[in-house]
């Protein structure tokens, strides 16, 4: 049993992180401290002055560990990266804090190439982002193939070994094919530099590169050559033209605009890089409520910069912000070059700041506007459904289940959750069928409801021993794809662990579509423009659509597995090796012996018994 008061009195005079956990062993809020010893013990004193969200936080604390760090810059940092790992849910959040995409440069290969990617890497490769508009990416992905004829394909090439046959990207001027030499080495470079500049946002550079680039080609007589620098001169100037400019000082410089009202903040961010607006984008954070402004800009600037590549000289905000001093020291750091954060009175930034704060205004209400239809939608469909299904309340917590094969193989289930009428994705659980052969849906059901729930009793019993404890949060209603029998494989469920959940199925018509519930052996049909009608579907939709994504990957892992496995000789990384020096698995089967035993961790007999393998299998 955690003894709080005897755990104070052991807390250091030192910097750290501390972590408040609930009693079910779930982290409810992360803060940082120059000492931990004074910082942890003041919300155990007396809670007089004390802000409401703080008595209730406290209230609900049953443990607490913390971390001791070396200074408070790097308690900052792990405090940040708690928070976006956990999400306790008295800090300050970004809502909707998805994998964010990147543009990737893989500038640690011989010939680099460029594609759009969601993790960020160790790799000595070049990033840009994150963009919150995957949109946006896949626009300056195509700008940047278009005006850059560069290489796609994931083979392993290096300036000694290019005497690959050009692909059909060479022929329609879409690459370059290093793969086959026709291009060199310091030329391609040349393209990649480019492009890195482009993706900076540096017009001038990038401009000058080209236009030197373009007389050289011409004093050269390579006329051609010299041509194709105009033509991207003149595509990359009209781009740059529909940028507006937004400051003199031709400076790098992010400006952060704060909106709020009783629930939420809405933050505008302004990317500026040399004077002129190359995006923007505004984000919405939960849990404000008794925070303030400059308690908001703080929780934002941390959590966002935690994950953000770049960087710029100067981040500009609407006022002083709790901490600034040691957030810059860290920025700094991570940037390996001075970043300032300053808060602009007058003049021309002042003005900026101004515009970009009208905007957050502007995001907030309309999302204010958004959010309250769809909190008005989901409180009538919840309170519709309660009164359908005679709860006295309606149901807080509601968890739906599908079951996805193809004729019983790659057999899966998924688990999604509604939290008064919202998806809580966070909560979703996947399962891979493993107790059952065939399409067999109820036996799959059992095993599925069997896992789910007789983990959360274990819980229960020993929270301690499970890192998270998620499974112990039980649901209000359970939904199941399919009717009565469904429904009779669940209640045999709970039976069997002495728990008693109440269980609805969702029926659906000869189209597929959602008909109505089957509760207590009874069909309740909806009508179709009520709000009960349109939850229900989401619901079901939502449920189907999360199985069937798992389904599909772990179809296309099996496909991929059943060709290469068979190879004897041919394990894990040789299979990666091959795939990652051939790019796909028809340039396997069309390559030499000579060839395939020169891939990395790849010998003679090894490539022989690949290339034999598919000479002998005539489907492929």
């Amino acid at each position: 049993m955690f003894d709080i008061k005897q755990e104070l009195k052991k807390l250091p005079d030192h910097p750290g992180v501390y972590l408040m956990k609930d009693d079910k062993n779930e982290i409810i809020y992360v803060g940082k401290a120059i000492s931990l010893k004074k910082r942890v013990r003041q919300y155990f004193q007396s809670s007089k002055n004390m802000l409401l969200k703080v008595c209730v936080m406290v209230s609900k604390i049953s443990e607490f560990e913390y971390i001791l760090t070396d200074n408070e810059v790097e308690a900052l940092i792990l405090e940040s990266n708690f928070i976006k790992e956990y999400r306790p849910r008295y800090n300050i959040l970004l809502k909707d804090d998805k994998q964010y995409p990147y543009i990737k440069v893989t500038t640690n290969e011989e010939y680099p190439r460029i594609f759009k990617t969601r993790t960020v890497k160790k790799d000595k490769a070049r990033y840009f982002g994150p963009y919150t508009n995957a949109g946006a990416v896949n626009v300056t992905l195509e700008i940047i193939n278009k005006v850059f004829p560069i290489r796609n394909c994931r083979q392993r090439l290096t300036k000694d070994k290019l005497n690959n046959r050009p692909c059909l990207n060479y022929h329609i001027k879409k690459c370059l094919a290093p793969c086959a030499g026709k291009i060199s080495h310091e030329d391609y470079m040349k393209m990649i530099d480019e492009i890195l500049v482009f993706l900076s946002g540096k017009k001038r550079a990038l401009i000058d590169m080209l236009k030197k680039n373009m007389k050289q080609a011409a004093a050269n007589l390579d006329f051609e050559q010299a041509a194709k620098y105009r033509d991207k001169l003149a595509l990359i100037e009209h781009m740059f033209e529909k940028q507006k400019v937004l400051s003199s000082d031709l400076e790098d410089k992010d400006i952060i605009g704060l909106a709020k009202n009783e629930h939420e903040a809405c933050i505008q961010l302004f990317f500026v890089r040399e004077g002129k607006i190359i995006g923007r984008e505004h984000y919405l954070l939960s849990n404000i409520q008794d925070n303030t402004d400059s308690e908001i800009l703080n929780s934002f600037i941390k959590q966002f910069y935690t994950g953000a590549w770049y960087i710029p000289k100067e981040i500009l905000v609407q006022e002083d912000i709790d901490e600034q001093d040691i957030i810059e020291v860290w920025l700094s750091e991570k940037k390996e070059q001075k970043v300032s954060i300053k808060t602009p009175k007058r003049g021309e930034k002042n003005q900026l700041m101004k515009l970009v704060k009208v905007n957050a205004i502007q995001v907030l209400k309309q999302n204010s506007e958004k959010m309250l239809k769809k909190f008005k939608s989901n409180k009538e469909g919840i309170n519709e459904l309660a009164e359908l299904l005679k709860f006295e309340e309606a149901p807080g917590r509601i968890e739906a289940y599908d079951i996805s094969n193809i004729q019983g193989t790659q057999s899966v289930a998924s688990m999604i959750v509604f939290e008064n009428g919202i998806k809580k994705t966070s909560n979703y659980k996947r399962f891979k069928i493993k107790t059952v052969e065939g399409p067999n849906d109820y036996d799959s059901m059992y095993e599925v409801l069997y896992r789910r729930f007789s983990r959360g009793e274990k819980e229960k019993k020993s929270i301690k021993d499970i890192k998270k404890g998620t499974f112990s949060i039980y649901p209000d209603l359970i939904m199941v794809d399919g009717g009565k029998g469904q429904i009779n494989v669940a209640k045999k469920v709970f039976k069997a662990l002495n728990i008693d959940i109440p269980v609805c199925g969702l029926v659906k018509d000869d189209y597929h579509n959602t008909r109505g519930i089957i509760y207590e052996n009874k069909e309740i049909c909806i009508e179709k423009s009520s709000e009960v009608f349109k939850l229900i579907t989401e619901i079901q939709n939502e449920a189907h659509r999360f199985a069937i994504s798992y389904h599909r990957n772990l179809r296309g892992k099996e496909m991929f597995k059943s060709i290469l496995d068979d190879i004897s000789g041919i394990g894990e990384k040789r299979k990666k090796s091959l795939l990652a020096s051939f790019g796909s698995i028809d340039n396997i089967r069309k390559a030499s012996v000579d060839e395939l035993a020169n891939a990395k961790g790849m010998n003679t007999k090894a490539a022989k018994e690949v290339y034999n393998f598919f000479r002998q299998k005539r489907n492929y």
